[in-house]
């Protein structure tokens, strides 16, 4: 390999860094005694930018262009978004329904036949021997909910892990190297 160019990031398949590399996981280094990489990075990635500076932390982190691309919002240079899990709020799920159908046919049993399907529903209610309409309050009787089962909330609420697929490789950055020049 040539030499590269100071402050070049580049993945190894090894977990180690390679003589006049660093592995990038965010770590401190003094400025003192790596000014040319400090004349490159800055305080982006942090340090307090008098005695100390930090290196790029990509561990657990997949690196990304910065500047805005078609329908972004900007990316920063040191800018860390994103997370490993995610739970979906009600407002990032897209607009649907529940339908409950029923049919006012003669039922043979007062039990939904699974198999019978229409829209959505697996199953129809109807009306049951001697006249009465299934889930129906009986006369005289105040309305009864629908079990929970039937038309309630379903899901768990738990977080989902929001990530690609993914190949671990050590990313180190060059702490030597040659100047990169600026066109």
């Amino acid at each position: 390999m040539s030499d590269p160019y100071i402050g070049q990031i580049e993945a190894f398949p090894y977990g180690f860094a390679p003589k006049d590399w660093a592995v990038c996981q965010g770590q401190t280094m003094e400025i003192a005694q790596n000014q040319a990489l400090f004349s490159l990075l800055g305080t982006t990635y942090g340090g307090n930018g008098t005695i100390t500076f930090q290196l790029p932390n990509l561990q657990g982190n997949v690196a990304m262009g910065q500047g805005s691309g078609g329908g972004l919002t900007p990316r920063l240079m040191g800018q860390t978004m994103g997370e490993a899990n995610h739970t979906l709020l009600t407002t990032e799920i897209p607009a649907h329904s529940h339908s409950l159908n029923g049919t006012t046919a003669a039922a043979t049993s007062n039990i939904p036949d699974p198999t019978v399907t229409l829209g959505a529903a697996s199953a129809l209610t109807g009306t049951v021997p001697g006249g009465l309409t299934l889930y129906a309050p009986a006369a005289g009787n105040p309305a009864t909910a629908l079990s929970a089962a039937t038309v309630g909330q379903n899901g768990g609420n738990q977080p989902h892990t929001n990530m690609m697929p993914y190949l671990g490789l050590q990313f180190c950055i060059a702490l030597t190297g040659i100047y990169p020049s600026q066109n």
